[in-house]
Formats: structure tokens, C-alpha cells, sequence
């Protein structure tokens, strides 16, 4: 990819020498791309480049290996949800764990779809549970598309389809409410809307939810690594389960 103009999502900045930042964004179709920003620190370009931002951006490059240059162009701001607490902390969250864990120049326009809509959600949810819920499927969409997929369709011990009430935390299977019996407490217990069942989850089952993810992504995609992550997702717990109480 040695030039590119796309819609993007901004996911991460770093700083790079006196004025220049580094970009991470998410686009449709190249996936996490990365460039320069010149004078990406300035106070004209501070607000353009914030997480959750969708920009115009631009990249060139002399060859596929260079770190291409970058210009961006605001197109939505989501700085005013910056100003709330528990927005700022799942936006904070969402962009970080996109940026640190996908490949770069891979597409997933699925993942791209799902952020752009847990981000509209933020913006337009009345309520934390109903963009909250939106954040655990981008979740488990995450560890999907990566390859690590949860079977929340059958009992992992008995096949069965139905009555499935938690998730084994070793195997990443739904397990029915018989053949959990007697080990419920070793096991995540599985909220029905992680499973595309209609109507609005309470907040008590976006936590639920939040917990099976938060597990698998821990154990299968982080793996050691980016530990700084899970410090920005336990804040946003911690704030969902304060507003649950």
C-alpha cells in the first residue's frame, strides 16, 4: 500500500519527535493502516486526531515498506463524549485494543462496521447498558475475526441447543443449565443477548458479557502482552459496575 485515501477511524497517536505524531486508524477496506502526521501535535491537529474520530485520511508512501506520510481531514468528532467519564473510558478502550491487537493492512470490514456502530451508540444511547451491550459484540466479533471464536450455539458437553446458560472458560463453549450442574461456579455465565437474542440486556448481563469477553481476550489475544490494556479496561468495569449499583 504505498498510497491510500480513506474514510478512517482514528484508534491511536503517538507522539514522534518535536511536533509529528504517529497515527493508527481503521479503515474498511486496508484495515489498520499506520503514517505520519506532520505537525500532528499541533494545536490545529490535536482535535482532529482524537480516538473514535472519523477523518478523511491520506497515505503516501516511495514503497509498501516505508511508514507512509499522513494527512487527515475531520469528518465526525467524538470529542464531546470525551468530556463524560464512562464514554471517554469505553471509547479510550475500544480504539486501544483495536490498534495494539490487529495486524496492520489486513482488512476486516465486519470489525470496521461493528466500531463504527458501537461509536454511533456512545453518541446516541440514552442509557450506558444500551451502548455497552453494542461493546461486548464488538468484543466477541474481535475475537472472531482473529480466530478465536466462542461456540455459543451448543452445549459443548451435550450438543444440546438449547437452555444454554453459561460458558466454559477453558473451552470457550456454551454449557447447558444440566450439564452445568454442580459446576456453576466455575463457569461465566452466559447473558442471552451475547447470543443475538432480541430485546435490551440489562446492565447486570453487560457485565455478564463483558466478563466471557474480557476472559478470552485476556487469555487469547493479549497473551502477556499490551498488559497496559487491561488497566483501561478495568477502569471502564469498574465505571459500568458502579452504574449498575
Amino acid at each position: 500500500m504505498a498510497s491510500l485515501t480513506a474514510e478512517a477511524i482514528v484508534c491511536a497517536v503517538r507522539a514522534h519527535g518535536e511536533h509529528g505524531a504517529i497515527l493508527r486508524a481503521l479503515t474498511e477496506g486496508a484495515g489498520l493502516v499506520a503514517g505520519y502526521v506532520r505537525g500532528g501535535r499541533s494545536t490545529r491537529m490535536r482535535p482532529i486526531l482524537m480516538a473514535g474520530n472519523l477523518v478523511v485520511l491520506e497515505l503516501r508512501a516511495r514503497t509498501d515498506e516505508q511508514l507512509a506520510g499522513a494527512t487527515a481531514e475531520l469528518l465526525a468528532s467524538r470529542a464531546p463524549l470525551l468530556a463524560e467519564p464512562l464514554s471517554a473510558s469505553a471509547i479510550d478502550w475500544i480504539t486501544s485494543v483495536t490498534a495494539a491487537i490487529l495486524p496492520e493492512s489486513q482488512p476486516y470490514p465486519a470489525l470496521y462496521a461493528a466500531l463504527s456502530a458501537v461509536l454511533d451508540a456512545i453518541a446516541a444511547a440514552s442509557s450506558a447498558r444500551q451502548w455497552a451491550a453494542a461493546l461486548a459484540r464488538y468484543e466477541l466479533l474481535l475475537l472472531a475475526e482473529l480466530g478465536f471464536g466462542l461456540n455459543l450455539d451448543e452445549c459443548v458437553v451435550t450438543g444440546a441447543r438449547s437452555d444454554l446458560a453459561f460458558v466454559s472458560p477453558k473451552t470457550g463453549g456454551a454449557v447447558s443449565v444440566g450439564a452445568a450442574a454442580g459446576y456453576e461456579e466455575r463457569l461465566l455465565r452466559l447473558p442471552a443477548f451475547l447470543r443475538g437474542a432480541d430485546g435490551d440486556p440489562s446492565l447486570g448481563d453487560v457485565l455478564d458479557g463483558l466478563a466471557i469477553t474480557g476472559h478470552f481476550l485476556d487469555r487469547d489475544l493479549l497473551e502477556g502482552r499490551n498488559r497496559d490494556l487491561l488497566a483501561v479496561r478495568a477502569r471502564l468495569t469498574d465505571r459500568l459496575g458502579r452504574a449498575v449499583a
